[in-house]
C-alpha cells in the first residue's frame, strides 16, 4: 500500500533520521490524511502542523514545537510540553508561549533559542517554523540582522545533536514550511549538506479518487438525498462511476481542504447525487448559472448562417470554428486528454489583414453568451517587454501594480465564462507565451496575489498574421502567400509557415503541441465576398441615418456600380479596407454634401453619382420632393 502514501511523507520517513533540516515547500498551507499502517485512514484529516506533530512523536521524538514570528513557540496538540521546552532552553512561558522575535541583538531572540534546542543532548527535539515565508521581505532585501538569524539557523543546524530515546538515536530537528522555496535567502538551502527539501503537491488523481470512496462519498450529501438517490445508483453503478470520474477530473489542482469545503457546500446545498458536479462551478465562481449548460442546440444549427450575415467569403474557417464550439458544447472537448480542466477550446486563426478573424470572435461570443462583450480582448502587441506577464497576471508581492491584479486574471475572474482573444500572438513576449503553456493545459494559473484563476469555462483563441510574409534567405521580407493563389495553397502555406515559427524560430514546439490541428485559416478576401460586404456596409449606414436622423437614402445603379468599382478595386486589405472605402467615397462626401445644404434631418436623397476620381473625393445627389 505504499504508493497510497503521498511521495513527500514517505521521503519524510527516509530523511528524518539523516538531514537536521527538512524545509517543506509548496502547498503547506493544506490539511491532510495521516498515513496508519501503510493506508490511508479516511475520516482523518488535519492540517499539516498536527501531521507533522502526529508523525515526530510516533517517530519517539519528545518536544515537539511550533514557531511563527506572530506568537512565538507553542506546542497545541501535546499538554506540558511547552513547559519543558521552556526550561531546555532557558526560557519563559507568557500568556501560552514563549514569545520570541526572529531577528534582534537578545540572547531569547527565535534563532537563539532554536540553537539551545537544536544543541540539547537531554531530549530529542523538533522544532517547526511556520509561516516561515514571511520572516523576511524578499531575499534580495535582507538587513543585516536577517543575515545574522539565517546564520543562526545555519550553525544551529549544523551543529544539532543526537539524543538517545525508546526507539533509537535521534537528531534534533529544525522543519521550515514555505510556501515558495525562493521566499528563503539560496545560500541557506543550496549546497548545503544537512538540507532535504520535500515538495508538497496538490492531491493527485488517485487521492482525489479515494476522497469520493466508502463513507466518504455518503458525507458530500444530506442524509435525505443519499437516502433517495442512492437506490437506483446502487442498481446503476455504471452512472455513478462516471459522476464521480467526472468529478474527480473538475477538481484536479485543487487542495484537500477545497475538496472538503466542496463537501460541505455540497451537503449544506442539498445538492442531489446526479448534480454532484455542478457544485464545482458554484464553489470556483460563486454561481450556479453555467451559460454552457443553458445554451440552445437549435440555436447552434442556425450559427453558420447567422455568421456569415457578417463574416464573408470564409466557410471553411466558419466551419472550423464551430466544430470547436460543438465538441465543447456536446462534452466532447478534452476526452482524448487526462485534464479534464482544460478550456473549452482553443483556435488560432491566421490568415491575412480585414479577413474577419476578430470579428468571428466577436460572433461567436454573442452566440454563446448572447453579448460581444464576452469577448474580451488583448492586444499583445502591448506586451512584447519582459516584465509584460506582470500585467496580465499581476505584480508578485512587493512590486508596483500587486494590489491591481492582473489585466488577464481580473478578466477571469469577473467572468468566468467569456472568449479570451489575444490579438497578434507573435508580438508578446515568449515569457507570457509560458504563460500560455500552463492555462492551455491545466485551465488554472495563479496570479500574483496567490489566487488560482481557472480558464475551464473559456474559449481561447488568437490571432495572428504569420504566414502572411516569410524572410528570405538574406533576411527580407517578402510575401509568403498572395490573392491569386487558391485557398488550399493558402491554408497550407500558412499553416506551414506557423509550424516553422514555433519550432525553429522561436523553438517551442509545445506552444504548437497544445493548440494542436485548431489552426483555423481565413482566406483573402475575394471579389464576390468583398462586393457583399460593401453592400452590407452600405446598406446599414443607409439604416443608421434613416433611423436616427429620418434620412432616407436610394442610390442610382450606375451610381453604385461606379462605387463597387473603385471600394473593391484593391483587396489587399480585406474587409477593414473595404470599411476605409466606404468613409472616404461615401460618408465623408455625403457627410459634407448634407452640411453643404443645410440637411440635418427629415429628407428623401437619391445619390445619382460618385466622384471617386475627385480630390477629395464628392457624390452628387438630389432631394426627392415630397408629394
Amino acid at each position: 500500500m505504499e504508493h497510497l502514501i503521498p511521495k513527500w511523507h514517505r521521503e519524510l520517513e527516509l530523511f528524518s533520521d539523516i538531514k537536521p533540516l527538512l524545509i517543506l515547500e509548496g502547498n503547506v498551507l493544506d490539511q491532510y490524511r495521516y498515513p496508519v499502517d501503510g493506508s490511508l485512514r479516511e475520516d482523518t484529516i488535519v492540517p499539516l502542523s498536527r501531521y507533522l506533530h502526529t508523525w515526530f512523536t510516533d517517530e519517539g521524538y519528545d518536544q515537539i514545537v511550533f514557531y511563527s514570528n506572530l506568537v512565538g513557540f507553542v506546542s497545541p496538540y501535546a499538554p506540558g510540553t511547552l513547559e519543558r521546552f521552556a526550561k531546555l532552553t532557558g526560557t519563559e512561558i507568557k500568556n501560552g508561549a514563549i514569545q520570541a522575535e526572529f531577528k534582534g541583538n537578545d540572547a531569547n531572540t527565535a534563532p537563539n533559542v532554536i540553537r539551545r534546542a537544536m544543541c540539547q543532548q537531554q531530549e530529542a527535539a523538533v522544532v517547526v517554523m511556520e509561516m516561515a515565508s514571511h520572516y523576511i521581505t524578499t531575499p534580495e532585501r535582507m538587513d543585516q540582522q536577517d543575515v545574522n538569524s539565517f546564520n543562526i539557523l545555519m550553525q544551529s543546524v549544523l551543529s544539532a545533536s543526537w539524543v538517545r530515546t525508546l526507539q533509537g538515536k535521534k537528531q534534533n530537528q529544525l522543519v521550515m514550511l514555505v510556501n515558495k522555496l525562493n521566499d528563503l535567502p539560496a545560500w541557506f538551502y543550496l549546497n548545503n549538506p544537512v538540507c532535504k527539501i520535500l515538495s508538497l503537491e496538490a492531491p493527485d488523481r488517485e487521492e482525489r479518487k479515494r476522497m469520493m470512496s466508502g463513507d466518504n462519498f455518503a458525507s458530500f450529501f444530506s442524509g435525505t438525498v443519499y437516502r433517495k438517490d442512492m437506490p437506483y445508483y446502487t442498481e446503476h453503478p455504471d452512472e455513478l462511476e462516471r459522476i464521480k470520474e467526472k468529478f474527480v477530473g473538475l477538481t484536479e489542482g485543487m487542495t484537500f481542504t477545497e475538496m472538503d469545503e466542496m463537501r460541505m457546500l455540497c451537503k449544506g446545498e442539498s445538492t442531489p447525487i446526479r448534480d454532484l458536479c455542478t457544485i464545482v462551478d458554484l464553489y470556483k465562481y460563486g454561481i450556479k448559472e453555467n451559460p454552457w449548460s443553458t445554451l440552445s442546440v437549435k440555436s447552434l444549427k442556425t450559427a453558420k448562417q447567422d455568421f456569415e450575415k457578417r463574416i464573408k467569403g470564409q466557410d471553411t474557417a466558419l466551419e472550423r470554428t464551430l466544430d470547436v464550439v460543438k465538441r465543447a458544447v456536446t462534452g466532447m472537448n478534452g476526452l482524448n486528454s487526462s485534464s479534464t480542466g482544460k478550456p473549452k477550446g482553443v483556435l488560432f486563426f491566421a490568415g491575412p489583414t480585414g479577413t474577419g478573424k476578430t470579428e468571428t470572435a466577436k460572433a461567436l461570443a454573442e452566440k454563446l453568451f448572447g453579448d460581444e462583450s464576452a469577448c474580451v480582448r488583448f492586444d499583445m502587441s502591448e506586451y512584447g517587454q519582459s516584465h509584460s506577464d506582470q500585467k496580465l497576471m499581476g505584480a508578485p508581492p512587493g512590486y508596483v501594480g500587486y494590489e491591481a491584479g492582473g489585466q488577464l486574471t481580473n478578466a477571469v475572474k469577473k467572468n468566468p465564462f467569456c472568449i479570451l482573444l489575444f490579438d497578434e500572438i507573435e508580438k508578446a513576449h515568449t515569457s507570457i507565451l509560458d504563460k500560455f503553456l500552463q492555462i492551455l493545459e491545466d485551465g488554472r494559473m495563479t496570479d500574483g496575489q496567490g489566487n488560482t484563476v481557472y480558464f475551464s469555462e473559456t474559449i481561447i483563441i488568437f490571432t495572428s498574421n504569420l504566414g502572411i510574409y516569410v524572410k528570405d534567405a538574406f533576411g527580407n521580407r517578402q510575401a509568403n502567400v498572395t490573392m491569386d493563389m487558391p485557398y488550399s495553397e493558402v491554408r497550407t502555406r500558412v499553416r506551414g509557415a506557423i509550424e516553422d515559427y514555433f519550432k525553429l524560430e522561436l523553438g517551442r514546439p509545445e506552444i504548437l503541441n497544445r493548440i494542436g490541428e485548431n489552426i483555423v485559416v481565413f482566406d483573402y478576401i475575394r471579389k464576390e465576398a468583398a462586393d457583399l460586404i460593401l453592400k452590407g456596409q452600405v446598406n446599414k449606414m443607409i439604416s443608421r441615418l434613416r433611423e436616427q436622423k429620418n434620412i432616407r437614402i436610394s442610390i442610382e445603379d450606375y451610381a453604385y456600380n461606379s462605387l463597387e468599382e473603385a471600394a473593391t478595386a484593391d483587396l489587399s486589405n480585406g474587409g477593414r479596407g473595404i470599411g476605409n472605402q466606404v468613409e472616404s467615397l461615401l460618408i465623408n462626401p455625403l457627410s459634407r454634401w448634407l452640411f453643404d445644404n443645410e440637411i440635418t434631418e427629415n429628407a428623401e436623397l437619391v445619390i445619382e453619382a460618385f466622384e471617386t476620381a475627385a480630390n477629395p473625393p464628392a457624390v452628387r445627389c438630389r432631394v426627392k420632393e415630397k408629394k
